[in-house]
């Protein structure tokens, strides 16, 4: 399988995170062909490329960034969405670590496609390297002329502000962080109305995630046939899959998408334990989950969504055939638990019970009534629960249930989890 890198042509080389590195690479070609164009045609261009969010919800951003009202006299923000805290994912803080001025790049052609002057980059407050590679950046553009007044001769005026976050999952939920930006608790807003219109400040607003915006400006220099025809047509360009869990060489590997699990294990060399692939997610914990039959998936958001699941940040869990899928499952709603926010019922108190079920089946005291008691308590937190961490939280159980109820069974008629009982046999013998 080859492969052409576009998000990751500068892993490698001399410190691509400086900003004289970065220019030898095309670096800020895209911004100075994009201050040429009028902003509605660069909106145009961006749409036409039908570049998708890769933040998870695969929103077309062309069509994001058309919704901010021109006519709003308020003043217009871009907000970046990098509180990447999803378990299993991990391609925001590379990029961000590898090649910090891509995002910067592509937020000051945002900034200038819906005519905002103020950027905002939220990261997610442990990680700390990050912050201070993207405010070095920052800074390294400013002086520059990158950001500041009359970027490079065009009257347009724009700088970003680095900002950290708390350590909260829920701030990555687009109205729960625009919430903590203004200083207040991390918590979702009621839509409508939505950022667009009613954002941070409660003027217009575009959020975009790390990924979506470092691919801008390739798009702005590459043209949008070219970007299409690098992946599926419903789902174009690359991206960057964060495989981790039973795979011998781990990390984040970028590829078009479209690309399936088999060709992503091809690369990273396989299973680690010469076992059968048994379960995995396609695009992060809070993702139903796929098997062994989906192997030959494509990995884009329409083939995912059609073999019911979702892409979501491409973070590829991998399990296999030894792996106990109600024990993973567990510590999945055990962190759902622990990060729901509270404000909404069905997510407070449905994670908790969730938990409490899943420590009873590996105690060896569940019983058949609480799988139905975990499906019901799917049914009446998916689609009532004020934000989308309700809604993820229920996709492992609901998927684990639906592929692997025998194994549930198995924990209930065992009294206990039966793989732990065959490696003490195994280990007796």
């Amino acid at each position: 399988m080859s492969l052409t890198p576009v998000l990751t042509k500068r892993f490698g080389t001399d410190q691509p995170w400086k900003i004289a590195n970065y220019e030898r690479l095309d670096g800020y070609t895209g911004l100075r062909k994009a201050l040429t164009m009028a902003p509605a045609d660069l909106i145009t261009l961006v749409k036409e490329s039908n570049l998708r969010g890769r933040g998870g919800a695969g929103f077309p951003t062309g069509m994001k960034w058309q919704f901010i009202p021109q006519d709003n006299p308020k003043p217009k923000y871009v907000v970046v969405n990098a509180d990447e805290g999803e378990p299993g994912t991990c391609r925001d803080l590379p990029l961000m670590m590898n090649d910090p001025h891509s995002m910067v790049e592509g937020i000051i052609i945002a900034c200038f496609a819906v005519r905002a002057e103020q950027a905002f980059v939220y990261i997610r407050g442990e990680a700390v390297h990050a912050i201070r590679r993207v405010t070095a950046a920052v800074e390294e553009a400013r002086a520059a002329g990158y950001l500041g007044t009359d970027i490079l001769g065009s009257g347009f005026n724009c700088d970003i502000v680095v900002h950290a976050g708390a350590g909260a999952y829920i701030c990555g939920e687009e109205t729960a962080l625009l919430d903590s930006l203004e200083g207040r608790r991390g918590q979702p807003r009621l839509k409508p109305p939505f950022p667009a219109t009613n954002g941070l400040y409660d003027a217009p607003t575009v959020v975009n995630n790390v990924g979506t915006l470092a691919s801008v400006p390739y798009i702005v220099l590459g043209g949008a046939d070219w970007y299409k025809a690098l992946g599926p047509g419903g789902s174009p360009g690359t991206s960057i899959f964060s495989l981790s869990g039973r795979v011998k060489n781990p990390g984040q590997y970028e590829a078009p998408m479209g690309t399936t699990l088999r060709e992503l294990l091809e690369l990273a060399g396989g299973m680690s334990r010469g076992k059968d692939i048994k379960f995995w997610t396609p695009g992060g914990a809070s993702c139903p989950l796929l098997t062994a039959e989906h192997l030959d998936v494509p990995l884009d958001f329409d083939s995912v969504m059609k073999a019911g699941s979702i892409n979501g940040t491409s973070a590829v869990m991998i399990f296999d055939e030894d792996d106990c899928i109600v024990r993973a499952v567990r510590k999945w709603s055990e962190f759902y638990r622990h990060e729901s926010c509270g404000k909404c019922t069905p997510c407070r108190e449905g994670t908790y019970w969730y938990v409490g079920i899943y420590d009873r089946l590996e105690a060896g005291e569940g019983t058949e009534e609480d799988l139905e008691t975990l499906l019901d308590l799917s049914d009446n937190i998916l689609g009532r629960s004020f934000c989308a961490l309700g809604d993820g939280a229920t996709s492992p159980v609901s998927s684990s249930i639906q592929y692997f109820r025998d194994e549930y069974v198995a924990h209930i008629e065992n009294h206990g989890c039966p793989f732990e009982g065959a490696r003490t046999l195994a280990g007796a013998h």
